[in-house]
């Protein structure tokens, strides 16, 4: 099976595999070529999760600060 690309992975997918990576490489079993590419991977989740996180915090931040008399503004994501 083909491993989804992580920026089109919900944030909580991306956590999940990400811990499963993380059991497998302390598990400390795997040969080195694979274990390469098993951090390789959880490279790339941890970024996509850390950029969904950030978001996340900007559009709470935008939803806080505005009251109801400010004008609306569109949310644009920086991946976008």
């Amino acid at each position: 099976m083909a491993s989804k690309k992580p920026e089109n992975m919900s944030f909580e997918a991306t956590i999940d595999e990400l811990d499963t990576l993380v059991d497998q490489l302390e598990n400390g079993d795997l040969a080195l070529d694979d274990a390469l590419k098993k951090f390789e991977r959880g490279i790339a989740l941890a970024r996509s999760g850390q950029t969904k996180l950030s978001d996340a915090e900007q559009r709470v931040s935008i939803l806080l600060q505005n009251d109801d008399e400010a004008p609306l503004s569109t949310f644009e994501s920086p991946s976008e």
